[in-house]
């Protein structure tokens, strides 16, 4: 079974580890800024927590970045990366290319982003699940993610890097922009009730 590692245990990380565990997924290790979130999640997801980000990337065949964005980069180029080993990031904005050095090392690149967002870990859990994720990577990773979307009862579209901007931006419209809308018409509909 193929380990995986998460270096950020924030909302998407948690639940996306909680979600791949319940599907049978072996999350091996995960890392945070912090530790206690580190532990948190571990236990929660049946691996182990571990200080720094390298000691994920030296345990785990496929690691998940779940950092905030400008966080991305940095990760990717303070671990040294394995051959053959897989690095993912969940942004909606960022392409694969932000991962440049994990792929200078061998390693292979992966976007999964989750088209939803999330105000908690226990919302996060429970909308995962009928999301659609935006992967990008090359095979034979392209696979493996769009299994994972599956095993989440997810659905999947493959993205190409070329596409993302105007990806994210009807995700951020979808997103934010509806809720405008409907306290406009609110605001406007009380005007004459």
């Amino acid at each position: 079974m193929l380990t995986i590692g998460f270096i950020g245990a924030g909302t998407v990380g948690t639940a996306l580890a909680q979600l791949l565990n319940s599907k049978g997924y072996q999350v091996a290790a995960v890392s945070s800024r912090s530790l206690t979130p580190a532990k948190k999640l571990a236990e929660a997801a049946g691996g182990c927590s571990i200080k720094d980000s390298q000691g994920v990337a030296d345990t785990a065949e496929l690691v998940f970045i779940t950092t905030p964005d400008d966080a991305i980069a940095p990760v990717a180029s303070q671990v040294q990366w394995h051959s053959g080993q897989s690095v993912v990031h969940c942004s909606g904005a960022e392409s694969t290319d932000i991962l440049e050095p994990a792929k200078k090392s061998g390693a292979r690149v992966g976007a999964f982003h989750p088209l939803q967002t999330f105000a908690s870990v226990k919302q996060a859990v429970e909308n995962i699940p009928g999301s659609t994720f935006a992967v990008e990577a090359e095979e034979p990773l392209l696979s493996t993610l769009k299994d994972m979307a599956t095993a989440v009862d997810g659905d999947w579209i493959e993205l190409k890097a070329s596409d993302r901007v105007v990806y994210h931006a009807a995700a951020v419209i979808a997103c934010n922009y509806l809720v405008t809308l409907v306290k406009l018409a609110t605001d406007l509909w009380q005007t004459f009730t």
